[in-house]
């Protein structure tokens, strides 16, 4: 393990302020709060903060609908995050991106889209400026196991091989595309068996353990930085909650059972991270337990900063637009 301690705690700090994060979304949309579609991370926290440990400041990433905690484990400010997703002024996109658009351009977040495999071409395009501006930043995509299917992903993969573009394309493999299976959808065992296809190399690992996620990710990180090309990398995890808050899907059975999840539940992220961490001695029982008061704290703060936060108004409607329409 080539993580010191501070690197590890800082994991568990993120990979927490996800969790308290997507709980505090699930409270406020349940309140009635908050209207409209919100894909919860929680579960996954592991892909995003182990991928994103493995990369700098200004390296870039682009993400999907289910993308709170992508920009969360990049470093983004979880004040800015929450008041988006309320459509406040106080968000990164002024509060008119919403739950599916987070970016912040200072480290590296180009974004997401609720257009399956939308981001996948973007951050292709980037990992290209990257390689023809001689800017040495690393492009990485997150994507789910039904994006894999979608032609823009394969496009994309096959120009990065091609021109050996310094891109990661990170497969959260969550076992369901919205209801449908993963192996009902995809004719190899795994999605990362495609790669070969392509001349990448792919790599199938363990989404729950965050430092796995990192080992994976900063080898290809590695490779890239090398001019060696891209990695298309697989990560096996799961959600517990539903595709989105309101479908309720989970308690009726319609695709997955409830003993199911619960069996999925027994490998959670945090506690994996957390156990790692303690028997290593890294850190101790009570240094989790204060970085775990100190993100709920800051979690309280960013719905508290998120709800005095003003909605915009209807003069503000084309501002930052490149031209305006009327």
């Amino acid at each position: 393990m080539a993580l010191d301690k501070k690197q590890l705690e800082e994991m568990y700090l993120r990979m927490c302020r996800i969790r308290y994060f997507e709980e505090a979304v699930i409270e406020i949309h349940s309140s009635g709060e908050l209207i409209g579609p919100a894909h919860p991370y929680i579960g996954e926290e592991a892909v995003a903060v182990g991928a994103c440990a493995a990369l700098r400041d200004h390296d870039r990433i682009a993400g999907n609908h289910r993308s709170h905690g992508h920009p969360i484990a990049k470093g983004g400010d979880v004040k800015k995050a929450m008041a988006e997703i309320l459509g406040k002024t106080g968000g990164f996109c002024k509060g008119k991106g919403g739950s599916m658009h987070l970016a912040d351009f200072s480290i590296g977040i180009l974004g997401e889209s609720g257009i399956v495999a939308s981001s996948v071409p973007i951050a292709t395009g980037a990992a290209l400026a990257s390689k023809l501006s001689k800017q040495d930043f690393v492009s990485l995509v997150f994507f789910g196991d039904g994006a894999s299917n979608q032609g823009a992903c394969h496009e994309s993969m096959n120009m990065a091989a091609l021109w050996d573009l310094p891109v990661i394309f990170m497969c959260e493999n969550n076992g369901y595309a919205i209801t449908t299976s993963y192996k009902n959808s995809v004719s190899v065992d795994h999605v990362s068996d495609r790669a070969s296809a392509y001349g990448m190399p792919g790599v199938l690992v363990d989404g729950q353990d965050a430092i796995a996620v990192w080992e994976a990710t900063n080898e290809a990180v590695l490779r890239a930085r090398a001019g060696e090309g891209p990695t298309l990398i697989e990560a096996m995890t799961y959600r517990y909650e539903d595709h989105s808050l309101g479908l309720d899907r989970i308690r009726k059975a319609e695709y997955r059972t409830q003993g199911e999840v619960e069996e999925a539940m027994k490998r959670d992220p945090l506690t994996i991270h957390r156990a790692a961490m303690t028997s290593h001695g890294f850190a101790t029982a009570e240094e989790c337990d204060q970085i775990e008061a100190k993100v709920k704290s800051e979690i309280e703060e960013a719905v508290e900063f998120a709800r005095n936060s003003p909605f915009p108004e209807p003069e503000d409607l084309y501002d930052d637009m490149w031209a305006t329409p009327v």
